[in-house]
């Protein structure tokens, strides 16, 4: 196993669940001695909360999983919270608008759903932005203005990457998915640009993650063809399903870290025993 620079992303909206430890310690694991950061991923502000990112870190610790930048460890990239990174995720955006890529677009999601052209992809819980809806013009900003703004994908375009796990991963641009949000009407930047944004300010070599991101990893490529950024390598973890083979969330009952310890698991238990 080739050890390349990696990351920990914790969404801090709940408490880490056994599908999350084990694709945090593969994540550990492929990084090996090269460098392993711990981001905090809580642009989502009503839903983050301060005690998540505690039990978070604590939980990752008792599994024995150790980080080399990141909160209470520093390093070179600091800060390591999303929420503390806007300038940054500013800076992409103003690179992504002076080179066309994206474009301001007042279209709710019940505006997408209602389009009588818009398709739905079969495993995205999201409609396709239909071509429909997209300007034919608009005027270039110096901000992005408390408007939603959207990269244009280059309809037909098939994306493809190879995945430590997967094999190769094909997707379609406007058939697996659309026009994509990288900057939110309430002025914060989306999951898409700013996890690309991260991963190349901090150096990221390998994403480790779960598969259920595979059609966003998709996106994010085209994010760093416009960037004019070299890619990371990518490794989408199998999901851990529960007894009935549903696949697990943050609200799964029994299934979290914490409740798990308090059970009386042990590390290696919670990293390998079956659900």
């Amino acid at each position: 196993m080739p050890h390349l620079r990696g990351r920990l992303a914790p969404t801090p909206t709940g408490y880490l669940h056994i599908g999350h430890a084990r694709t945090f310690a593969l994540a550990a694991a492929r990084a090996g001695t090269a460098g392993f950061v711990m981001r905090i991923e809580d642009l989502d502000a009503p839903r983050c909360r301060p005690e998540y990112t505690a039990a978070a870190l604590d939980d990752l610790r008792w599994l024995g999983l150790a980080w080399t930048e990141g909160p209470d460890v520093g390093g070179p990239h600091a800060p390591y919270a999303q929420s503390e990174r806007t300038a940054w995720y500013l800076d992409t955006w103003r690179q992504l608008a002076a080179a066309g890529a994206i474009y301001p677009s007042p279209h709710s999601r019940r505006d997408v759903e209602a389009a009588a052209t818009a398709p739905h992809a079969a495993d995205d819980a999201e409609p396709i932005f239909p071509a429909s809806l997209r300007p034919e013009r608009w005027e270039r900003a110096a901000a992005p203005g408390g408007v939603a703004w959207r990269f244009r994908v280059p309809d037909g375009r098939v994306i493809e990457f190879y995945d430590a796990v997967q094999g190769i991963v094909r997707r379609t641009a406007g058939v697996d998915f659309g026009d994509f949000v990288v900057w939110r009407r309430d002025d914060l930047a989306a999951y898409e640009l700013a996890v690309v944004a991260d991963d190349h300010a901090m150096e990221i070599a390998e994403v480790v993650r779960g598969a259920d991101l595979l059609t966003s990893t998709a996106r994010q490529i085209l994010l760093y063809e416009a960037l004019g950024w070299q890619p990371p390598a990518f490794c989408h973890a199998p999901l851990v399903c529960d007894a009935a083979g549903r696949r697990l969330a943050k609200r799964t009952a029994g299934l979290a870290i914490r409740e798990l310890r308090a059970a009386g698991w042990s590390p290696e238990e919670v990293l390998t025993r079956g659900v």
